[in-house]
């Protein structure tokens, strides 16, 4: 039977799984039946932006601006908050930790000694007391194997891991959450339509048709992971609007929450909207002048929520008794 061109089972036949996709597979799998075992939570966290490729040997490509901050930071809350953490992003976007000490942050806080042939690399003793929390938290969290990053640029890449990692998950049942926080692109150009090689501007200006991605929500939620506590965002740019698209989408098809956020406000007020409820979310200005992250209180929303759906306690869930993952 043939797929319907613009369902979702079309987009995969029709889209090649990365080069690299045997290799995450397998580290999705070991990941997920390792904290599986020992009854761990785990959240598969999704962040930046996909990219659409105009040429099969990409040079010029359709982007958005989505830098991963969302997903970064929350990735870390989740991991305090106990649950075993999937780090799906796109490639050179924020990531957990190192989000800290963006550009030259990191390069400022160190010192360096040349002693003829022994140099000496410090980190200022002004810089300590900001570096090493991080750190700490860093090397806990890795040598407890704690979190696993998996690294995607196309919009298709994206949706043949998210895939992986749904295959992986569904066996721990409600035990799973999925938060898709990835600005993942609502338009692509078709295998078929996109040129081999770099488009020449000496052709003159290109006309380019772009095309519906499939929503794979759909898909998500009644197959692949029936049972997981979903989480999706919307983000608009007119206030009307918010609130009714994410009711629609909860209507649609039937998750457990849409994080809705306006692009001017969303660093400092998020709307969680459930089936029965809205609750806002909002940082103070006192808050916001001193650094703090509204995905804080998020991840503690979202995990109470999950913990009341799971009908189990908010507890810490022993990380450290899972042991590293194996090197890759």
């Amino acid at each position: 039977m043939m797929e319907e061109e613009g369902s979702w089972e079309h987009f995969f036949a029709v889209h090649l799984p990365p080069t690299d996709f045997e290799d995450n597979r397998s580290l999705l799998k070991e990941f997920c039946e390792r904290h599986d075992r020992h009854g761990h939570k785990i959240v598969l966290v999704t962040s930046g932006g996909t990219t659409v490729p105009l040429e099969h040997n990409t040079v010029r490509f359709v982007d958005n601006f989505s830098a991963g901050k969302r997903g970064a930071a929350s990735a870390e809350y989740f991991l305090e908050h106990g649950y075993a953490v999937i780090f799906m992003h796109r490639q050179k976007s924020l990531e957990p930790f190192t989000r800290h000490f963006t550009g030259q942050k990191l390069l400022d806080m160190l010192d360096i000694q040349e002693r003829g042939p022994n140099t000496t690399i410090t980190v200022k003793p002004d810089s300590v007391d900001v570096l090493a929390p991080v750190l700490l938290r860093y090397k806990a969290a890795h040598s407890a194997g704690a979190i696993l990053h998996v690294a995607f640029t196309t919009v298709s890449e994206y949706f043949w891991l998210l895939r992986a990692a749904c295959e992986s998950l569904s066996a721990l049942g409600p035990r799973a959450v999925l938060y898709l926080a990835a600005a993942v692109s609502d338009f692509y150009v078709p295998k078929d339509r996109v040129p081999t090689h770099k488009m020449q501007s000496g052709s003159g200006a290109p006309v380019i048709q772009l095309h519906l991605v499939p929503k794979m929500l759909a898909p998500l939620v009644n197959l692949w992971m029936p049972s997981a506590y979903v989480v999706s965002f919307k983000l608009e740019t007119d206030e009307n609007l918010l609130i009714p698209k994410a009711r629609a989408a909860l209507d649609k098809y039937k998750h457990k929450m849409v994080v809705a956020n306006m692009l001017q406000t969303r660093h400092h007020r998020v709307v969680l909207v459930t089936p029965e409820s809205s609750q806002e979310i909002l940082l103070t200005r006192e808050e916001v002048h001193a650094g703090a992250d509204i995905e804080s209180p998020l991840v503690a929303s979202i995990v109470q929520l999950h913990a009341a759906s799971c009908g189990s306690d908010v507890t810490r869930a022993p990380l450290a008794d899972c042991g590293p993952a194996p090197p890759r």
